[in-house]
């Protein structure tokens, strides 16, 4: 029959543990919509650049060649592609690509500057709404921040650490446990630093009632011992806990004797 802190303990780690999937599943949608939302922000600012930089190329020398004039912006917005992708490789594989980096901030850098110096005034060229220039530099320092975040998202995962709890069969590390419940460890092998290894309720038990058979009574000093023996480690908590465990079977071994003699 299972001892009722244990069961305690278990129905505890469950629930728990149900906790921390219903967190994983809703930290994965959440993700999931975060990263749809920067893609098509990423593809509509970065439309928006494009096609205003053709603009700004039609307006100075390309106006008579609509093919060379919306080709003349994959010039600029190319290095920006090239760089970004060669930085998200250098994420996945957790190193920092500089050439990488200096090719998508000239590229990002350059196309707000043509965006903006390209802007021109409707009415009076000498005098141009400053909301003109917002409207301009807007598209291009969008699709850079939108890659910025997405780039941070990606560097979160690759850099998790693999311990983490996200599977129902990995023990939850901030969950407090009684001391009288303890996940029990291999006490085959010790400890680092030759510190001897803990050992689960039931082995400490067989533990004692292999000393209480031996010298016919079982006291907190002999337990103790016993358990040293084997090379495991018992607090007193647990002392407390198998001596509840095999009380009655200390009071029938003293039984046994007195009515012997």
């Amino acid at each position: 029959m299972p001892h009722p802190t244990t069961t305690r303990h278990q129905t505890t780690i469950a629930t728990t543990q149900g906790q921390g999937v219903t967190q994983h599943a809703a930290e994965r949608y959440a993700l999931v919509a975060a990263g749809v939302v920067i893609v098509a922000l990423t593809a509509g600012a970065f439309w928006l650049s494009y096609a205003h930089l053709a603009e700004v190329a039609g307006k100075h020398g390309l106006g008579a060649s609509p093919t060379r004039q919306w080709a003349w912006p994959a010039t600029l917005d190319a290095f920006i592609v090239a760089g970004e992708l060669l930085m998200l490789r250098a994420g996945l594989r957790r190193v920092t690509d500089g050439w990488a980096i200096a090719v998508t901030a000239t590229g990002s850098v350059g196309s707000i500057a043509l965006n903006v110096a390209g802007v021109s005034g409707t009415d009076n060229t000498g005098t141009v709404p400053l909301l003109d220039y917002v409207v301009a530099a807007v598209p291009p320092t969008a699709a850079l921040l939108a890659f910025g975040v997405l780039m941070r998202q990606i560097h979160q995962l690759v850099d998790q650490p693999a311990g983490r709890p996200d599977t129902v069969s990995e023990r939850p590390s901030e969950v407090p446990t009684p001391a009288s419940a303890e996940t029990p460890e291999p006490p085959e092998s010790k400890l680092r630093g030759g510190r001897p290894a803990k050992a689960p309720v039931e082995e400490l038990v067989e533990i004692g009632r292999t000393a209480l058979a031996e010298h016919g009574k079982l006291s907190r000093s002999l337990l103790r011992k016993a358990v040293k023996d084997r090379d495991l480690t018992i607090g007193s908590e647990r002392q407390t806990e198998v001596m509840d465990i095999l009380r009655p079977e200390i009071e029938a071994g003293a039984g046994a004797g007195q009515d012997s003699g």
